[in-house]
């Protein structure tokens, strides 16, 4: 029979399941040795776990080490799905590139996988080159906001670039995807 290894494997860890599951239920209601009897030694077992226990992760979506790279690039970098990252510039091919009067070098992203975002603030963006992916950006001036699609592998004015008036804009989102 051709399911047979199959089906024996599922059974194997179903029993694995039901005995793991058997042997929380007899620590949990037996207690921890050594601790007083009856509900004391429930609260004591429940408290022992929480403390000792890692928790859970919970995914904020800030960005790591922003603090240390506005203090060292002026740049912040607020929250993301980690998808769109600050890279080096001379670190490759197919980075998003961004043009900043305040900067007298470009900063780069490296975008990986089918889609990502990043909030962040880079004041005086006039310039961006794309990459492989879609991506839009949105930047404020002001009150107002405004959006652009940036061109596929090449420069597209943004900013104080696309403003007729010549205003300075903040870069506040990335958004790309393939």
């Amino acid at each position: 029979m051709p399911g047979q290894p199959q089906r024996r494997r599922l059974a194997l860890r179903a029993l694995g399941a039901a005995a793991l599951g058997a042997l929380a239920w007899i620590t949990v209601t037996a207690g921890i040795p050594g601790q007083a009897s009856g509900e004391t030694q429930q609260t004591n077992a429940t408290a022992l776990v929480v403390d000792d226990a890692p928790g859970y992760a919970v995914e904020d979506f800030n960005y790591p080490l922003a603090d240390k790279i506005l203090a060292e690039k002026k740049i912040l970098l607020k929250r993301g799905d980690g998808h769109i990252t600050l890279a080096d510039c001379a670190s490759g091919t197919g980075l998003l590139e961004i043009m900043a009067r305040d900067k007298a070098d470009k900063i780069c992203f490296k975008v990986v996988g089918n889609s990502g975002w990043l909030t962040l603030e880079i004041p005086a963006v006039y310039a961006i080159k794309g990459n492989d992916y879609t991506t839009a950006v949105d930047m404020t001036v002001g009150a107002e906001e405004k959006s652009y699609d940036i061109l596929k592998n090449s420069w597209t004015p943004v900013g104080e670039a696309a403003d007729p008036e010549g205003r300075d804009h903040m870069l506040v989102e990335i958004r790309s995807s393939k």
